[in-house]
């Protein structure tokens, strides 16, 4: 796990998708920019500024901002999943596991209902996470990286394997090897945690992932027809 783990941050960065990762992150900006104008917009009318007490109202109110925002970057990186997913695992398989049968794309109805499902469960869970931190700060802590570790390593898993696989078999894999892909996921909460770096995750959990499944792939699933068919 930690070799792929150190194998996927460095492709990130690579030449062939590099040009990916940047389109992510002008994406991700985005959207956390709309979403932190919406955040802000509805929390100015929990917190009126109103004279003698608008400058504290309004650090406040920029600090929440910030706050949600920081949360935001999981929902935001499940919703972008589908976005870059076979552009990122085509350049994996095919630098990587040049050998083995490459998968095929997601059709874009699937990948956007996936995403899209997955989105709003993360979203609801970052929000319990944004609750808890301001009544039990420690325990959003816990709650963050433990539920975001399993959410978006189930997506970004079962999205990786789907391209070889039907969405029930994806899941069955995934289940068979639970702990595993869950402690994947934990590297993934864990880069989604630190602030500037989590624009990356789109793209680094898709590589992740990627090398991941391939772990747990059936040898006769490995080589393409026409070389599996002389061994």
């Amino acid at each position: 796990m930690i070799s792929d783990a150190f194998g996927a941050f460095a492709q990130t960065f690579s030449p062939p998708l590099r040009k990916i990762l940047l389109k992510s992150i002008g994406l991700a900006i985005l959207l956390i920019i709309a979403l932190g104008a919406v955040l802000q917009w509805l929390l100015s009318f929990l917190l009126p500024l109103a004279s003698p007490y608008d400058t504290i109202a309004a650090i406040l109110l920029g600090v929440l901002t910030l706050v949600l925002a920081f949360f935001a970057m999981a929902p935001v990186t499940s919703l972008m999943a589908a976005i870059f997913l076979d552009d990122v695992a085509d350049e994996v398989e095919r630098t990587k596991f040049p050998a083995h049968a490459p998968g095929k794309p997601l059709s874009i109805p699937r990948a956007a209902l996936l995403s899209a499902k997955f989105f709003g469960i993360v979203l609801i869970v970052n929000l319990v996470a944004i609750l808890l931190w301001f009544v039990i700060p420690v325990v959003n802590i816990g709650v963050f990286f433990v539920a975001n570790a399993y959410l978006l390593s189930r997506e970004f898993f079962e999205m990786a394997a789907m391209r070889f696989r039907s969405p029930e078999e994806a899941r069955r894999l995934r289940q068979q090897n639970a702990a595993s892909v869950f402690f994947s996921g934990l590297v993934i909460a864990a880069v989604v945690s630190v602030p500037v770096l989590n624009l990356i995750t789109p793209v680094f959990a898709t590589a992740f992932m990627v090398r991941r499944h391939k772990r747990y792939m059936p040898s006769r699933e490995i080589l393409p027809p026409d070389r599996g068919a002389g061994i």
